[in-house]
């Protein structure tokens, strides 16, 4: 397995996990803005990782199998605990929508992969602003108080709504790349 810097950022994305759950449940007025600072963190190691790696030619398909999963896996973590502590219906929706497009694109990757055309489902552009409005929807609801008179959970609610929307349409567009492999399968 490579060691580079890329690929020990996306280690450090899934290490900070269980560290992102333990703030979220002690229950200090601190904790809130280091279960945000931590995700976001974690989002800027998403970003530095691919961008290191493509800068200084350290790709590998192990960072590429693990990039992806690493990204999956704290989304699918931060969205589970603001469903369990909001305990509402549009929450858990939104969290529908964002993990269960997870489940269904990884699985047309890999089938697409499968039948020789991965790049039918290759990361398009709106994925990667979708990525970007979850990341900052997740850290204004993991922060959840004003900050400095903003009104980060509207404010985050808000970028909810727009990274659901921009969830399914590139769910959609996936899809309809993937089309005409269907009709043939």
């Amino acid at each position: 397995m490579p060691q580079n810097l890329p690929l020990l950022l996306t280690w450090l994305r899934i290490l900070l996990i269980p560290l992102m759950i333990l703030f979220f449940y002690i229950e200090k007025p601190w904790a809130p803005f280091m279960t945000a600072l931590i995700f976001g963190l974690a989002g800027l190691t998403d970003w530095a990782d691919g961008y290191l790696a493509r800068k200084w030619q350290q790709e590998s398909r192990f960072g590429a199998f693990l990039d992806p999963v690493a990204d999956k896996l704290i989304v699918a973590v931060a969205m589970l605990l603001i469903v369990e502590r909001e305990a509402s219906f549009w929450f858990t929706m939104a969290a529908v929508i964002i993990i269960g497009r997870e489940i269904v694109i990884s699985a047309l990757r890999e089938w697409m992969a499968q039948m020789g055309e991965h790049g039918k489902v290759a990361v398009a552009y709106i994925g990667k602003v979708k990525t970007t409005a979850q990341i900052i929807a997740l850290i204004f609801l993991l922060y959840n108080q004003y900050l400095l008179g903003l009104p980060l959970r509207a404010l985050g609610i808000i970028a909810l709504i727009i990274a659901c929307v921009l969830t399914l349409l590139s769910m959609l567009q996936y899809l309809k790349a993937a089309y005409t492999s269907f009709r043939l399968a």
